[in-house]
Formats: C-alpha cells, structure tokens, sequence
C-alpha cells in the first residue's frame, strides 16, 4: 500500500535557539518546535511538569455544588454509590473515588453494567434496583451526560444524582443537581479533554482543598489516574499530560497492589506509556469484554494479597480468551473478505452469527488498518445485527451513518468509531448503501499519510542523542512517538521473521552499520534486494545486547531511493 510521506515544515533557527537555551539536543529541540512548543514556560512544563501546573477544579461547572453535596453526605454518613463504565477509563475511575470517600469513612458501594447485558451508560433497571437498595446519592463517574430519561427516573425515584463525564454532553443536560464536564457549552474550565478518571481526580482535589486535606491524600492516586488517562487515549496535552507524566513516576512505585502485581504479569522490564497502553490496559478490558467487569474493579480495590494474586491470573486467563477470540474472529473475517472481494469495495462491511460483541471493535480496528478501509463488523443474535464500526482519517463514520440511518434501530459514536444495531432483515440493504456513502466519498483516493518529524543523518544517530528523546515521554494521542526519515542507505542484508511476518534489514552509510526492524512487514522481503539504496522512516530506539548500546530503526514505510 502506498503511504504519503509528509514532512514537518520547521524553522531550524527556532530549533538552534530552543537547543542552546534549555542544553537539550537538536532532535529533541527539532519535536518541541515541530508541535508547537516553543515558549519557554510551555517548554519547561512539556518536559517537566510539576503539581503547580494543575488548573484550579473549581473552575469546571457545577464543582462547588458536587464538592458541598459530597461534603454534606461525608457529614451525614450517607450511603453513596459510584455509577461507571466498565473500560479501564471507568473502572480506575470509581476505584479513585471509591478509596478517597472510604478514606473520609463514607459507605460507598458501586455499580457497573455489563456490557453483554445492560450495554454502556446508566439504565432504569440498574437504577430501580439503587433505589430499592435505601440509596440516595448516586454519582456517575465516566458516563451520564446523556442519560437524560435515566436521570428523570431517577429524580422521581427520590435519588439525587451527580454526574461526573468527559463526553459530549446533547443539546439538553441531564436534570441532576450537579453536571461536571468540561464539555459543557458554558465550560470556563482552560482544558476539555480530560478522561473520566481526569475529571475524578479534580473533584477529589476540588473536596481535598475544601477540606483543608494535604495534597497527597489526593495526589498519592495520580498512579490510577495516569493509568486510565493513558488507555482512554485523550490527548497527551496540557493537564493530561501533567496527570500521565508525574502518574508514571508513582506508577513505579505504586502501592495499590492489584496495579503492583498487574505490571510483573505483563513482563514489562520498563515502566512507560507503552507497558500501560500494551500490558495493563488490555488485561482490564478484556474483563469488560468477556462479561467479568467486577473482577478488574476488585484487584484495584483490593488490600488482600492472596486476592490480588488470584485475580491476576484470573484477569491474564481473561485476556487470552479475548486473543483467542478475537483471532478466530480476525480468521473468519478475512476469508470472508477473500471468498467475496470485499477488499475491492470502498468499504467492508460483514455480518456473520455469533461474533462475540465484546470483541468485534478491536476485530474491526484490525479490519480497517490491513486494508485502510473503513470497515463495519455485525453479529447476527436473533434477528437483530449489532456491532462496531471503525474509520480511516478523512472519512466520518458517524456522518456515514446519518446518511444510513433508515436501516438503523441504533447507532452512536464518533468520526472514527461507531456502535450501532440494526435488524437482520436491513443489513443487506445497509452494507449497500452504505458502500454508496463510501464510494461518493472517494474512499479509494485517501492515502495513508506518515508525518515526519526531520531527516536524520549518520551524526544524529548516537545513543545520547536518542535515549534524550525520552523526555518526550508518556507518548500517545497528541503526543506521538516522532518518527524521522533516513535517506540513501544501502541495503546490507534482508530477511523475513516469524514465519515471514516481520522483516529484518541491516543497512549501510557509508563504514557504519544501522538495525531496522519491520513489524507486520514480511510481505516487503521480495521487493528489494542486497545492494538497492533505500529511503526508510521510523522510530529511533537504543538496542542493548550484551551491554552495548546501539540505534535500531524501527520501520514505518520504505521505498527506493530516487
């Protein structure tokens, strides 16, 4: 597939001022520029936040109402329960909240739906049973801002709500007694892209500095706040970066023991945005896919060691059945696109019986990244197809649907993802119009595009010049790893790994030898041969193998050099 590669237009004299001001390298200097950060207080925070650099919580919405009335029901003993979502987003989320509220000996209890069952967000059944439980308060943490009918039932029910979210809020808020989102249209608070758990984190310090608390009776869970700030895949900017960058350090030290055993299981020798994003994130999730959300909540919850050992294998086994499921899934939707050339329409849309709902937006993700289509997965249960959908940039899924929505009973999300649900009978007539949508949109003529950050030369890649790009950590959205291009090498040996899945090349500058690793680039090991001059562009990592340290290029495209 071709990919445009598109380079960063940077001004060098910027790059020269910024490197000599702050004693950094040039390459780290080249990223500041190249995203913007190029004033002296925004570079000194980028790099080195502090806790001075968190906004005031009260100015988010409705913070002064939620603070008094959680104030109040501290006083009073109240019963409270916490209402989440069952991603790592929502399950860190009321695991924050939770421990800070027993901490001022509140009785707290929580709710999460499950996925299979209840589907996202609050219900009335789920809130009839709250109510004939005796509470009174029940606060939403990660979900809420549309449960505009859940929130009136609730209401005449006698049980006051407050809702704690990051999502868009409708045009109409939901009527409880205090909305905090910064999403809102009356927002004053300087950033609107926290997680869920980021909006937690400003109410338990908007409470601690309204009870005259010390800051580390709130600040001693940024480990959990990182954590689920890092999966929920918000922009690693501004105040989430402050949360994932001084999170990170705690997570290293963390004392929450579920966390603690949860890292040794993943295997990660180095602590960084890739071991939550790789290692942490997809053993919580799968709990949520598989149907066993209550477990991933209890190992963050939990003070038992001997529990906490238990649900860490209970949680691995989870996340392998999620594999293995998601593999046959990936399986039989590749061979369904082979058997019927879907992968020649502008879009992919399949169905098939007994696709495992917790699973078939990741099988979808995959879908849409092997062919860069956007491509729509459907169980069939019943007469009812429900399912996910995933997008490629440039093309709105969301707005696809709107397009399609008589064959719809359900659908929501954004640009690029979607959930939605339709009857059995309309998926014929939806895969056609909606590959009509796809075909005006010019689907075919979208390239993906590589942005560059520079052109890295022999000088540039020491392993002092790249172990200081490190300073750019936690990477994620909005703060993507850098990638540079390396022009003119000569190719000096190639071969496929992994039973030809990855491709392996040592290439040639002049007298000095350069590692490069492919992922997912096998099929490329026929298309060139030793001795063709090669342009190549990638990530630059440190290699270290029997105590030397080498650079490694970690592939992202190649081409010939012209």
């Amino acid at each position: 597939m071709n990919k445009k590669w598109e380079y960063y237009i940077c001004d060098q004299d910027k790059v020269n001022e910024i490197s000599k001001k702050f004693n950094i390298d040039r390459l780290l200097a080249t990223i500041l520029v190249n995203r913007g950060i190029c004033k002296e207080d925004e570079i000194r925070k980028f790099l080195e936040p502090t806790r001075e650099d968190f906004h005031d919580p009260f100015l988010l919405p409705d913070m002064d109402i939620a603070v008094n009335t959680i104030i109040k029901a501290i006083e009073e003993k109240e019963k409270i329960l916490i209402y989440g979502d069952y991603d790592v987003d929502g399950i860190t989320s009321i695991s924050v909240l939770q421990k800070f509220l027993e901490e001022r000996g509140m009785n707290v209890a929580n709710h999460i739906p499950n996925r299979l069952e209840e589907g996202y967000g609050l219900n009335k059944e789920a809130i009839k049973q709250i109510a004939d439980d005796g509470y009174k308060l029940i606060i939403t943490v990660d979900c809420g801002i549309s449960g505009i009918e859940e929130i009136e039932y609730a209401n005449s029910l006698g049980i006051r709500t407050i809702i704690t979210d990051h999502h868009e809020p409708l045009d109409e808020l939901p009527k409880a007694i205090a909305v905090v989102d910064a999403k809102r249209k009356d927002n004053k608070y300087p950033f609107n892209q926290l997680a869920g758990v980021g909006v937690v984190f400003k109410l338990i310090q908007a409470i601690g500095i309204k009870l005259g608390l010390d800051e580390k009776e709130y600040l001693k869970y940024l480990d959990l706040v990182c954590v689920g700030t890092i999966s929920d895949i918000v922009p690693l900017v501004d105040e989430n970066r402050v949360i994932a960058k001084l999170g990170l350090k705690l997570v290293n030290v963390t004392r929450n023991l579920g966390l603690k055993y949860l890292l040794q299981a993943t295997g990660y020798k180095q602590i960084d945005s890739n071991a939550i994003s790789f290692g942490i994130a997809p053993r919580i999730n799968a709990c949520g896919r598989m149907g066993h959300e209550t477990e991933a909540l209890d190992i963050f919850l939990s003070n038992d060691i001997d529990e906490v050992k238990e649900l860490t294998e209970k949680l691995n086994n989870y996340n392998k059945t999620r594999q293995e499921t998601e593999k046959k899934i990936v399986e039989e939707a590749l061979e369904l696109i082979e058997k019927n050339k879907e992968n020649e329409k502008s879009a992919i849309v399949l169905g098939s019986p007994g696709w495992h709902h917790g699973v078939i937006g990741i099988v979808s993700s995959k879908i849409t990244e092997t062919y860069f289509k956007p491509s729509i997965l459907v169980s069939f249960e019943n007469g009812i197809a429900k399912g996910s959908g995933r997008s490629i940039p440039g093309f709105d899924l969301h707005e696809a649907l709107c397009k399609s929505s008589k064959y719809l009973e359900k659908y929501g999300g954004h640009s690029m993802a979607v959930g939605l649900s339709l009857k059995e009978e309309n998926f014929e007539a939806f895969k056609n119009e909606f590959e009509k949508i796809a075909k005006e949109s010019k689907v075919e003529e979208i390239l993906p595009i590589i942005y560059i950050d520079g052109v890295v030369k022999q000088e540039d890649i020491k392993p002092e010049h790249i172990k200081e790009l490190e300073k750019l950590e936690p990477f994620g959205e909005g703060n993507k790893m850098p990638l540079f291009a390396y022009k003119g090498l000569k190719i000096n040996s190639i071969r496929a790994l992994t039973e030809g899945k990855h491709l392996k090349l040592t290439l040639k500058d002049d007298n000095i030898i350069i590692d490069a690793i492919g992922f997912n680039m096998g099929h490329l090991v026929n298309d060139y041969l030793i001795g063709d001059k090669v342009d190549v562009v990638g990530v630059l990592e440190i290699n270290s193998f029997n105590g030397i340290e080498s650079v490694q290029i970690n592939l992202k495209d190649i081409m010939k050099s012209i």
